[in-house]
């Protein structure tokens, strides 16, 4: 019996401008998303520059930038400079700032005056509901749950995303994420949750070429790979 077909969008998710664009011409991906600790490994130092040079070519694609103030007020601002960089692009607030203060007014405050965001960093059911509890069927939001992180704290995220899928599966222009996928098995459930997007690093993105990949044939050529590593290291007992 043959795999169904993903519904799930994917998005590649890093800061590094000619893989962007190398993804973005081969056609392998719905969208991208980035964040300052991203940008900030790669060594980029000019955060506009950069963000408005992967603007140039990619224009018909989502793109999520993210702000990095702590300070509520100046985070509006850098969210209104972001958004009028480009019609596809989603402003990433952060569900909190450090403090642990919730940005849901600024959250609010910004779907007022028609931004896209992506909010982030999201952990918690009650995090959720707050975020549900101010968003309407007009607003257009990405709703990223960090899957990934939430594995890594010894709990299953499966359940947690499958019921935020029914608790925004009334607003048409909410779009549940996974973030932060450790192995091409995120990918699949977050599919089988219902997910609409899945982030994922070129590792990711990789393997995802195995899909229905017989294992039989894998098994065998794990095997070869084994022996021929043996063979040149010239292994001896």
């Amino acid at each position: 019996m043959g795999l169904k077909p993903m519904r799930i969008h994917i998005y590649a998710d890093g800061a590094n401008r000619d893989d962007m664009l190398r993804r973005y011409k081969e056609g392998a991906v719905k969208g991208f998303t980035t964040n300052p600790t991203l940008m900030a490994k790669a060594g980029i130092r000019d955060y506009e520059s950069f963000a408005k040079s992967v603007l140039e070519v990619i224009k018909d694609l989502p793109i999520s930038f993210e702000v990095f103030s702590d300070d509520f007020p100046e985070m509006k601002k850098q969210a209104l400079k972001i958004k009028s960089w480009g019609s596809n692009v989603n402003v990433k607030i952060p569900i909190s700032n450090t403090k642990g203060q919730s940005s849901s007014q600024l959250i609010k405050e910004l779907l007022a005056e028609g931004t896209k965001l992506n909010v982030t960093a999201i952990f918690t059911k009650e995090q959720l509901t707050e975020l549900r509890a101010i968003m309407n069927k007009n607003d257009d939001v990405i709703v990223s749950v960090f899957a990934g992180r939430i594995a890594d704290a010894g709990f299953d995220p499966v359940p947690l995303m499958s019921e935020t899928v029914k608790m925004f599966s009334d607003l048409p222009k909410a779009k549940v994420l996974w973030a932060s996928p450790r192995e091409v098995l995120n990918v699949y459930q977050a599919d089988e949750c219902g997910c609409h997007i899945i982030t994922v690093t070129d590792d990711i993105l990789k393997k995802l070429s195995l899909r229905g990949k017989n294992l039989g044939e894998f098994s065998l050529e794990t095997v070869k790979m084994f022996y021929d590593d043996a063979t040149r290291a010239g292994f001896q007992l």
